[in-house]
């Protein structure tokens, strides 16, 4: 399929590609692709049945860390 693709079809891809998305933005997907592709990676090569425990992961507050509410709420 991809074969058959030749310079004047590979232009016409990249020329719509640009107009649906700017050029602007272009850098931008890019950057966002690759950072994507990265994570994708590293939790495929990490995946092993166990729970990932990154410094990064921020764990859930204990209820003593939480902001007081307080119980006399009105009604």
């Amino acid at each position: 399929m991809l074969q058959n693709l030749g310079g004047a079809h590979l232009v016409a891809i990249v020329f719509l590609i640009v107009l649906l998305f700017g050029a602007p933005k272009l850098p931008l997907l890019a950057k966002n692709f690759g950072q994507s592709m990265r994570i994708f990676k590293r939790e495929v090569s990490t995946d092993d049945g166990t729970p990932d425990t990154r410094a990064d992961d921020a764990e859930p507050a204990s209820p003593a860390q939480s902001p007081a509410v307080p119980n006399d709420l009105p009604k």
